[in-house]
């Protein structure tokens, strides 16, 4: 009997039950229970149903959508299954809410990211596992974790979805800012061809303008263009990319992303944009989400 199978229990918090299955099943893992209600006040109770004890113990918990509910769920969680002398608690938060405010622009804003990095840490997570974490001042995560903290990328399996989907004709990968140029590199790599990045200047929250880098031509012409980013919110900044990349020539445009946030009418506006095809993957659930995580995060459990 393999180590997982033996002393590996993986739970799914309320917004990552299906998440959990999957994983469990595909790392060989025991499923844990968890007995969930609400009650009228809008308080949540809940109840592990499994023996934990010596076990090492895999919570699996996105934040997005309702994240100070979902980050207080997991607080009360760990807080519990500490108190039941676990060998070990890791974290898998697919979608990690609050770390894009990881600065302070103004005086009296709050260091959201790093105060809930400290609160994990505090409440006994061992091990934290994140996916296509949005790292723009924080450079690596173990510049802000104190425990061990591993940031996986579903972005190949989004970009082979992408080739054997939606057959895009002598590809271009185009990253749409300087920050997105790591995921662009590494889907341009997974389908074997070339990528270029655009640069951003961003004027508010919904205000956005690209560029070619450098004013570097772009070699587009005649090539589809899947556009890969790590997150899609209100969908202006690909919208933009788009834009640009179809005035230098390119032929179709597809649209990869991890974490399909999709406020509003994002997903109509792109495709009212001319963007053929979107797909993102389930650690924010919703109409795109066609590549699940789950292989990528039993694959990063099994290798411990």
């Amino acid at each position: 009997m393999g180590r997982l199978e033996r002393d590996m229990i993986i739970f799914g918090g309320s917004a990552g039950e299906a998440l959990a299955v999957r994983v469990a099943n595909l790392a060989g893992a025991r499923l844990g229970k968890i007995d969930q209600k609400r009650f009228p006040d809008g308080e949540k109770y809940f109840r592990i149903l499994d023996e934990v004890k010596g076990d090492d113990v895999v919570i699996i918990h996105p934040t997005g959508g309702r994240p100070d509910e979902l980050l207080i769920e997991y607080f009360m969680l760990v807080d519990t299954i500490k108190d039941m002398g676990p060998k070990s608690i890791s974290a898998v938060i697919p979608y990690f809410a609050y770390a894009r405010q990881d600065a302070r622009f103004n005086p009296g804003e709050p260091l959201s990211f790093h105060l809930m990095t400290r609160l994990i840490e505090q409440l006994g997570t061992n091990k934290i596992y994140t996916i296509d974490l949005h790292l723009q001042r924080v450079l690596d995560l173990r510049e802000i974790f104190k425990i061990p903290a591993v940031n996986l990328t579903a972005v190949p399996a989004i970009a082979d979805y992408i080739a054997k989907n939606f057959y895009p004709k002598n590809p271009v990968v185009i990253g749409p800012d300087m920050e997105s140029e790591q995921w662009a590199k590494v889907a341009a790599a997974t389908i074997k061809t070339d990528y270029a990045v655009l640069e951003k200047t961003r004027f508010s929250a919904t205000d956005v303008k690209i560029r070619a880098r450098g004013g570097e031509a772009l070699n587009v012409e005649g090539r589809d263009a899947i556009i890969i980013d790590d997150i899609i919110s209100t969908g202006n900044t690909i919208i933009e990319a788009a834009q640009l990349v179809k005035k230098a020539g390119a032929g179709k445009i597809f649209v990869g992303c991890t974490h399909p946030v999709l406020s509003g009418n994002a997903l109509a506006k792109m495709y009212a944009g001319g963007i053929e095809g979107v797909v993102g993957t389930d650690t924010f659930p919703g109409p795109i989400s066609f590549v699940s995580v789950a292989p990528v995060i039993a694959d990063a459990l099994k290798k411990g």
